[in-house]
């Protein structure tokens, strides 16, 4: 048996020592709302916690107070700081039952860089939708009023309308042209190129080449390529017979306002062309005959351009 006060445990314990003040101090009691509750008499004041603010149970004017854990260290108690709620003016203060004020929408708007650039774009193709024919036109009158006169290897007269073996007078301006080109020596050959349409007795081609001869030009030296009823057909015609004779440049013969049209046609099937267009004739008397000849030039070699193939447009200035 364990004799009384052999230090196991058996001794009468006594009474817990009372609270000490700092522990009264202390002691607090957190109320969300309620009126707080009391400390027992001695102690101080209890401060209420309601909702973040303390205030002071037994003196309603007294200053929050704010506890740290220098102020209770000799108690040895720990005290939690207090976060005091930073209180606005009373005018800046929402009144109840106030909404508060609504934020302005901010409207979405679409970049204005965008905008910019698509208006760029519609101007850029307007600009160009007006300038591609204009200066087309420009250029079909720039090209009408060049005459190159270097030696190639064969004058190349396109064709025109021809009654029953007599050229037309914009035919013969052209012949006329041809025959002073060869006497220049600008080319040794004459090639004259066209065919006939349903009820003709005779072609462009060879009605051409028998007017040169009447004027002095040697048979021998006069080609006729007697196929084609438009340009693109006649310019097809004539660069098999370029091919068959080894020749690579030539010089054409034409209208002024024709003369870029088939330049361009001759480069499309390797002839390296030069242009020297008559300066007579009734294609170039009237200007306004020449107005009427730049733009049906312009359309027929945007048409060329884009389908590969002549206008059907036709001019009759004879």
């Amino acid at each position: 048996m364990r004799a009384a006060g052999d230090g196991r445990g058996d001794e009468p314990q006594e009474a817990p020592a009372s609270a000490s003040p700092a522990d009264d101090e202390s002691t607090r009691v957190f109320v969300r709302g309620g009126p707080a509750a009391h400390t027992e008499p001695g102690a101080e004041a209890t401060l209420e916690f309601s909702r973040g603010t303390a205030r002071s149970a037994d003196t309603a004017d007294a200053a929050t107070r704010v506890f740290s854990r220098e102020d209770t260290a000799d108690s040895g108690v720990y005290v939690p700081v207090e976060w005091e709620e930073p209180r606005l003016p009373t005018d800046e203060r929402p009144r109840r039952g106030a909404r508060a004020p609504k934020r302005p929408a901010v409207r979405t708007r679409r970049p204005r860089r965008s905008r910019f650039r698509l208006r760029w774009v519609l101007a850029l193709l307007l600009l160009t939708a007006l300038a591609l024919p204009s200066g087309t036109w420009a250029w079909v009158w720039y090209t009408a009023r060049q005459d190159d006169r270097a030696t190639t290897d064969a004058i190349v007269v396109l064709g025109a309308s021809q009654y029953n073996g007599v050229p037309s007078p914009v035919f013969e301006a052209r012949l006329r042209h041809a025959q002073s080109l060869y006497q220049n020596g600008v080319a040794p050959v004459i090639v004259t190129v066209g065919g006939k349409l349903p009820g003709d007795n005779f072609t462009e081609a060879a009605s051409g080449r028998n007017w040169l001869v009447e004027v002095g030009v040697p048979a021998e030296q006069i080609i006729a390529v007697e196929e084609g009823s438009d340009t693109l057909q006649s310019i097809q015609a004539v660069s098999e017979v370029f091919d068959t004779n080894g020749w690579q440049d030539a010089t054409l013969v034409s209208d002024p306002w024709h003369s870029l049209r088939s330049k361009i046609m001759a480069a499309d099937f390797g002839i390296e062309a030069g242009t020297s267009p008559s300066r007579s004739g009734p294609a170039v008397i009237e200007r306004s005959t020449q107005l009427w000849y730049i733009t049906r030039e312009t359309a027929s070699l945007w048409y060329y351009w884009i389908f590969n193939d002549s206008s059907e447009i036709r001019v009759n200035a004879a």
